[in-house]
């Protein structure tokens, strides 16, 4: 099972990446999906295993975004995917049982050719971000939530989301929301995350 609240990492934060997540993780995170588009393939690692090691005392699962080498020797908790990021049936092979498989979705269309092994969806983005230049275009609550309608897997909503808009994500059928800007820039990230899982669990 996975809680509601996915927290993304970013780069581009004033607050080092170890301590985004810790406070995310803090304030009621349950996943933490590290995400760094042009840290070298060393970097990403060294990271990654420090995140794993401050994480898991805490019951905090790691994601590691696209890298399947790196999700596999560190022996982090899962692997998240975009589209054209890999063969989805070759990183279910690689990682083995027990560990979540995400792969984005960014219409409805793209369902069709999904491989069985994928655990959720990530799905969007929703609104336009600034958090990941070149993303797709918005497809909106309305397209979030036919998405949602067409599936059985369990789908976590992203893309420019936060505080007043739990409740809404809950009722069109979200598993959760990724959340990065809306913790990783907020002035206090572990209350801001401690606010959103607040507002979902009223919704």
């Amino acid at each position: 099972m996975m809680g509601p609240i996915h927290f993304i990492t970013d780069r581009y934060a004033t607050m080092p990446v170890v301590d985004q997540a810790l406070a995310a993780a803090r304030g009621g995170a349950d996943i933490v999906q590290f995400r760094d588009k042009v840290a070298t393939d060393a970097e990403f690692s060294e990271t990654a295993k420090v995140l794993l090691a401050v994480l898991t005392p805490l019951g905090v699962r790691l994601i590691i975004n696209d890298r399947i080498d790196v999700a596999c020797q560190i022996g982090a908790d899962g692997l998240h995917m975009g589209q054209g990021d890999g063969d989805v049936e070759r990183c279910r092979a690689l990682l083995g049982p027990g560990k979540l498989l995400g792969l984005s979705i960014e219409n409805a269309d793209q369902l069709q050719a999904v491989s069985p092994g994928v655990d959720y969806f990530g799905v969007g983005p929703v609104r336009a971000t600034a958090t990941k230049p070149g993303h797709a275009p918005p497809i909106g609550f309305e397209g979030l939530g036919h998405i949602i309608s067409q599936t059985r897997i369990p789908c976590v909503a992203i893309g420019g989301l936060g505080q007043g808009d739990l409740g809404k994500l809950r009722a069109l059928g979200a598993a959760g929301v990724a959340i990065v800007s809306a913790i990783s820039r907020a002035a206090d990230p572990q209350q801001a995350t401690r606010e959103l899982l607040n507002e979902w669990n009223r919704s």
